[in-house]
């Protein structure tokens, strides 16, 4: 990341084009499939010029060095993939349920090894560390937003030895930078926040270490898990206002929390004091939080998050949702709309039970 410039302008700034007489000033999409003989890229599996404009932005506000990926989920796949047939993994027992599916269908399989731990207690994490190639981390946790002590347990895992990555999609750098605090791995559904429109799917992951680098490089090669060059520039122009909005929906999301937690009908808010993510409990039946979501008229009742636009969702109503997620619990991610709009479409869908 630039000494010099603050996120919100290297947001802005990171990966256009050199400057010259009449080049343009953001890149262009390139379609194609192979490249001239001679160079670094050779055939379209390998690379793309727009990929590279938007691996370079994000590595100007992660740090490191950054690939990018068709989604998330291929992200995070592309890190277990080089990890060896049994090797011991940490993880959250309570985090984004497509990780959580992943790794359990890797436990089952004698893939991983899997051992699923309470990350706020600091202890319990540090104590199964001994003996792992991994720990992987969410802080804030999906969707129960628990906060991990990302420092102490980074800090740990290093004195073990042990490979660290940070999903860090809900904080996104303008919170935390977990490859300064020392982790190997940061990872981002570039699809919420720094996307942030609802029209992308991708992930990417950022890495300090020029060998790791090469090693999740050959992985995305291979596995073929790229991203379309059109969906790279798409994300690239949505990551120029990324602290824009996420600063405003923060923003709104304050606001929000001390008006829900006054509300008669929400028995618990989760907020760990940053972002635009909530999650409440609905003091009723699950078929009534059901009903909340889908009473509203301007929150969109839709999966997903980082969007500009605000969208909720009983988490509980997906099957593959972790047990630990209360039924009565809706995750809000807040919009940029005026807040005052979206509090209305709240109390509206409230009084419906």
């Amino acid at each position: 990341m630039s000494k010099e410039r603050h996120v919100e302008t290297s947001a802005i700034t990171a990966g256009r084009p050199e400057i010259s007489e009449d080049a343009s000033l953001n890149p262009p999409i390139v379609l194609s499939a192979t490249f001239h003989a001679g160079g670094p890229i050779g055939y379209g599996r390998y690379g793309n010029q727009t990929w590279n404009a938007l691996e370079t932005a994000i590595s100007e506000l992660e740090g490191g060095q950054t690939l990018s990926f068709s989604s998330g989920m291929a992200a995070i796949s592309a890190v277990f993939s080089i990890l060896p047939i049994g090797a011991p993994v940490v993880a959250s027992n309570q985090g984004y349920s497509g990780v959580m599916t992943l790794l359990n269908s890797f436990q089952e399989s004698g893939r991983l090894e899997v051992r699923f731990v309470d990350v706020v207690n600091t202890e319990e994490v540090i104590s199964a560390m001994k003996g792992a190639a991994l720990i992987w981390l969410e802080s804030p946790t999906n969707p129960c937003l628990d906060v991990a002590d990302l420092s102490t347990l980074i800090s740990a895992a290093k004195k073990l030895g042990i490979g660290v990555g940070v999903d860090n999609t809900f904080a996104t750098p303008l919170v935390q930078n977990p490859l300064a605090m020392g982790a190997d791995i940061v990872m981002h559904s570039v699809t919420k926040f720094l996307s942030g429109h609802s029209d992308v799917l991708m992930g990417s992951l950022s890495t300090n270490d020029p060998a790791l680098y090469k090693r999740l490089h050959d992985s995305r090669s291979f596995n073929g898990s790229i991203p379309g060059p059109f969906e790279s520039w798409l994300a690239l122009r949505g990551l120029r206002t990324f602290p824009l909005r996420f600063n405003k929906a923060q923003e709104n999301a304050q606001r929000l929390v001390e008006k829900l937690k006054a509300h008669p009908q929400v028995s618990r808010v989760r907020y760990p004091g940053f972002g635009a993510v909530i999650s409440f409990e609905v003091d009723g039946t699950a078929d009534e939080t059901q009903k909340v979501c889908e009473s509203s008229h301007l929150i969109a009742h839709a999966t997903s998050l980082g969007g500009i636009e605000s969208l909720w969702e009983r988490r509980r109503r997906w099957p593959m949702e972790s047990p630990t997620v209360p039924e009565q619990l809706i995750r809000l991610s807040v919009g940029c709309e005026h807040v005052d709009d979206i509090w209305s479409d709240i109390e509206s869908a409230l009084s419906s039970i």
